[in-house]
């Protein structure tokens, strides 16, 4: 199968790419390459007869109508997006143009190219439009879970953008036919993952002995799906998902932000102790929480796991100790994006003293909770989307 990924060099289009090659499937990576995409996440397939990159912009109709053609898709798995959501706050702007227009964009050369196919290529073809769980907005903390029936209510420019094209997924295929599915995932974490989000961020941090501040008191709580799970289901979703139907994609593995924070510093007490004897969890400390920030994500994935057979493999404790050991072990990857593209501090705060939220004293380097969704992602992220 000919398979084209939108955002495959970000973290779990990376992931997706790695997963369908080894699989025999004929991969089309398709990235911008903007700051959390990165070529040295596909190293392992670069060389492959059955991989093939190609650099362009999701927003780039003509060029993504020729790339279809030229290489006869059969398949559209479109994870690239815009995806952190403190950008997102800072700057709505750019989300707007990449995650709705590009979504936009991307839906009618799609549709131009499947109308143009023969009957038996035309039944093959599917537009899998890969999104976050933030499009429900948020839960209680002691009640609820999001089915794919959840009203969509986001909080954030960010989830905003993603429900928007969302939707327009859904009315291509109303209006137009365009055979499409969807699914909505969890909080991601594992390999490869951009130095921005909450998991490598306090691994990172932590070796470098700087604080580990926590957005409010540190109780909001996410589902946490191994990205390798991830992959895996989506491609489950498109080899095998029914056109139309959407698929909550999650690890079943709820905690809170603090929790998440401890168990990252109790594996590296175990793996790289600190030098002056003290436990990394010292390190941690509390600031005035960001604005909006959503309470509790946990995901009902029963309908994938009934019609698709599909279930994760690892539990949070056995996914986090690979996750750790992998940072610890490949610096090779994380040292030069550390260094050249994001160092720690919060990104999109250029003018903050002019925002509104800066006023609250957020602490602008290594917030435990800032970004862990989206995306990605990008997706992408810690949800299912990339940087395009």
């Amino acid at each position: 199968m000919r398979i084209l990924v939108t955002g495959g060099a970000g973290f779990i289009g990376s992931a997706v790419c790695r997963n369908l090659v080894r699989n025999g499937d004929s991969v089309i990576c398709y990235d911008a390459l903007t700051y959390a995409g990165t070529l040295s996440s596909l190293k392992e397939v670069e060389d492959r007869e059955n991989f093939k990159f190609i650099r362009g912009d999701i927003r780039d109709g003509e060029l993504f109508l020729a790339v279809l053609r030229d290489y006869k898709i059969d398949r559209v798995m479109h994870l690239a997006a815009e995806s952190h959501v403190d950008r997102s706050i800072d700057g709505p702007g750019e989300f707007m143009d990449t995650n709705i227009i590009g979504t936009f964009r991307l839906l009618n050369a799609s549709l131009e190219y499947w109308r143009g196919l023969d009957e038996a290529a035309k039944t093959e073809f599917r537009f899998h439009h890969v999104s976050t769980d933030e499009v429900f907005g948020d839960l209680p903390f002691d009640s609820g879970i999001f089915t794919e029936e959840t009203p969509y209510a986001p909080s954030s420019p960010y989830s905003a953008s993603k429900a928007a094209s969302d939707h327009l997924v859904r009315a291509w295929h109303e209006t137009y036919g365009l055979p499409i599915v969807l699914s909505n995932c969890s909080n991601n974490y594992g390999y490869y993952h951009f130095p921005e989000k909450l998991i490598p961020l306090v691994t990172l941090n932590a070796l470098e002995e700087k604080p580990l501040p926590i957005y409010g008191t540190g109780e909001n709580v996410r589902d946490w799906l191994f990205v390798d799970d991830h992959a895996r289901a989506l491609e489950r979703v498109i080899k095998g998902g029914a056109i139309g139907e959407s698929y909550n994609i999650g690890g079943n593995e709820e905690r809170t932000n603090l929790s998440v924070v401890e168990a990252i510093c109790d594996l590296l007490d175990t793996r790289m102790p600190r030098k002056n004897g003290e436990k990394y969890r010292e390190l941690i400390t509390f600031v005035t929480d960001r604005p909006g920030h959503d309470r509790r994500y946990a995901i009902d994935a029963s309908k994938i796991k009934a019609d698709l057979g599909w279930t994760p493999e690892e539990t949070f404790e056995t996914g986090l100790a690979k996750t750790v050991d992998w940072y610890l072990e490949n610096q090779w990857w994380w040292g030069p994006l550390r260094k050249e593209r994001y160092s720690g501090v919060r990104l999109g705060a250029e003018n903050a003293d002019n925002r509104q939220y800066s006023q609250r004293n957020l602490v602008d380097a290594s917030i435990a909770g800032f970004g862990e969704n989206g995306a990605d992602s990008n997706v992408g992220d810690d949800d299912g989307e990339e940087n395009h």
